[in-house]
C-alpha cells in the first residue's frame, strides 16, 4: 500500500491526513513530540482538533524523516511563513520525483512566491511537473463531522495529479484534478483576504447585500492578479475560487472571517491575533497580495482596504467609505484587466 506523507498536525493538516487514512497508509509529521503522542495514543488532535476522533490507521511522528519515508506522495500544511523552514528540514528525504503538494493558502510576504514556487526553491533538482497545490472550500470542522465537500488538486503532471485525487478521494470527499497551479494558489491565498473585508463588514452590522457585493468584487480582483500572473481564468469560477470565498467569507468558522468581523467590532489588529491559536493566512498574506499588485500593475481596492485596516490602523468605517466612494464602472469591466 502506498504512503502518504501530511506535514503540519494543524487543524487542515489534520483532516487531510485522515481523509487519506481510509485510502491508504498515512502519516502525519507533527513538530511536537508530545503532540504526536497524543495523536497515536488517544487518537485525537487536542490542539487544534479537540474532541474529534481521529482514525486509529493514522499514524503520526515529530522525526520528519520517519514521515517521509517511503512517502509515495506528501502533502505540506504547514502555514506559508513556515513552509521554506520545513521544506529545508525536509529536502534530504524527498525523491526528484515524488509529488509534493502544498494545503497552504497562502503567499510568502518576503518575496511574494507563492508556496509551490517555495517548494520549487528549496527542493532544487525537483521535477516541476510534480509541484502542486490542493485548494477549496475545505472548513476542516465541517470535514471531520462527515458533511460532504469538494476541493481540487493541482500538478502539471496529470497522472501525478489524478495519483493524488485517488489517494484523498472518500465517499464524502469530492476531490477534483486540474494542472492550472497558478490559478488554485492565487485563488485560495486572495480569497482569505476578501474574507477579511467581508467579516469586517459584518462586524459592522450589515448585512447578506454588502458580503455579496463584497464578494462578487473580491472576485473580480482575485481573478485579475490571477491571470496576470499567469493563471487560467476559469479556475476562479471553480472551487478554488467562488467556491471557496462563498465558504471563507460567509462562514463563522473561517478564521479570516473571524478577524474581519473582529476588526468591524473596534477591536485591534493585534489584541484579534493575540488571542488566536491558529494562524489566520490573510493577514500577512495581504501585504503579499498587495506586493504583487503593485508589481503587475493589477488594481485591487479592497484588498487595499484590508491594507490599510491592518497596517496603517485606518478604520474600518473610513475604508468602507473609501471603497464606497469610488466612481462607479461597467459591472463587466476589470474581470481579467483594468479596473
Amino acid at each position: 500500500m502506498e504512503q502518504l506523507a501530511v506535514l503540519g498536525a494543524g487543524a487542515w493538516g489534520t483532516t487531510v491526513a485522515s481523509l487519506a487514512a481510509s485510502n491508504t497508509s498515512a502519516i502525519l509529521w507533527a513538530r511536537r513530540p508530545e503532540l504526536a503522542d497524543r495523536i497515536n495514543s488517544d487518537h485525537e488532535n487536542p490542539a487544534y482538533l479537540p474532541g474529534v476522533g481521529l482514525p486509529e490507521k493514522l499514524k503520526s511522528t515529530s522525526d520528519i524523516g520517519e514521515a517521509l519515508d517511503g512517502a509515495g506522495a506528501i502533502l505540506v500544511g504547514v502555514p506559508s511563513h513556515c513552509h521554506r523552514s520545513v521544506m529545508e528540514s525536509a529536502r534530504r528525504f524527498i525523491p526528484s520525483s515524488t509529488p509534493v503538494i502544498s494545503l497552504a493558502k497562502g503567499i510568502e510576504v518576503a518575496g511574494g512566491l507563492r508556496m509551490s514556487q517555495v517548494i520549487a526553491e528549496v527542493l532544487e533538482g525537483h521535477n516541476p511537473e510534480r509541484i502542486g497545490a490542493l485548494s477549496g472550500p475545505n472548513l476542516s470542522a465541517e470535514i471531520m463531522k462527515g458533511h460532504p465537500a469538494a476541493t481540487v488538486v493541482a500538478l502539471p503532471d496529470p497522472e501525478a495529479a489524478r495519483r493524488v485525487q485517488s489517494l484523498l478521494s472518500t465517499p464524502l470527499f469530492r476531490v477534483y484534478a486540474g494542472t492550472d497551479v497558478v490559478g488554485v494558489e492565487v485563488a485560495g491565498s486572495v480569497k482569505n483576504v476578501i474574507a477579511i473585508a467581508a467579516g469586517a463588514a459584518m462586524g459592522l452590522g450589515f448585512g447578506m447585500n454588502t458580503v455579496a457585493a463584497l464578494i462578487t468584487r473580491g472576485l473580480a480582483e482575485m481573478t485579475r492578479l490571477g491571470v496576470a500572473l499567469g493563471g487560467e481564468i476559469l479556475t476562479f469560477g471553480g472551487l478554488a475560487g467562488v467556491g471557496d470565498l462563498m465558504a471563507t467569507c460567509a462562514g463563522p468558522l473561517s478564521r479570516n472571517h473571524q478577524v474581519g468581523r473582529r476588526l468591524g467590532e473596534g477591536q485591534g489588529i493585534n489584541q484579534i491575533m493575540a488571542n488566536m491559536t491558529s494562524v489566520a493566512e490573510g493577514v500577512k498574506t495581504t501585504r503579499a497580495v498587495l506586493d504583487l499588485a503593485a508589481r503587475y500593475e493589477v488594481e485591487m481596492p479592497i484588498t487595499e482596504a484590508v491594507g490599510r485596516i491592518i497596517y496603517e490602523g485606518e478604520t474600518v468605517e473610513q475604508a468602507m467609505a473609501s471603497l464606497l466612494d469610488r466612481t462607479p464602472k461597467p459591472e463587466t469591466h476589470g474581470m481579467t484587466y483594468g479596473a
